[in-house]
């Protein structure tokens, strides 16, 4: 096992704090308002892609480091570090189904549904906020 390397924690970290403050301006929008503005959906669709991404960067190099543990995919970086008290468990389960999101967003699997897209802004700015200072207080006592 290697140290985890907590300045490109924290890097990430500081993308995941820009991603939800630009978020946050989004988060009381209609759909009317949201299917109207083509920045302001591309935006979402991008920042909610790299908040995501930046959550699961943090996961895998954390468990990685710390646990010596070889992960499957995108739902199980957030599982494992619930699991291995990297953040409460609870919240892991809460925020795996969006590693889904995550490649819904990437690959274009189908048409992203506009609504699940203001649901996901609304999700990510009450849950992610947590998941951020959990992080922060792991690698504090660690």
């Amino acid at each position: 096992m290697s140290p985890i390397d907590k300045d490109i924690v924290r890097r990430k970290l500081s993308i995941m704090i820009e991603d939800i403050e630009a978020l946050e301006s989004m988060k009381d929008i209609t759909v009317e308002e949201y299917i109207s503005d083509v920045y302001k959906r591309k935006a979402a669709e991008r920042l909610l892609q790299e908040l995501i991404e930046a959550a699961i960067d943090v996961n895998t190099h954390m468990i990685v480091q710390s646990c010596n543990k070889v992960l499957e995919d995108y739902y199980e970086s957030f599982i494992m570090a619930g699991l291995h008290g990297i953040i409460d468990a609870k919240l892991s389960e809460d925020l795996a189904p969006s590693s889904g999101l995550r490649n819904r967003l990437v690959h274009e699997y189908d048409a992203i549904d506009n609504a699940v897209i203001l649901s996901s802004i609304r999700f990510a700015c009450r849950l992610f906020p947590v998941y951020v200072r959990e992080i922060e207080r792991y690698l504090s006592s660690h």
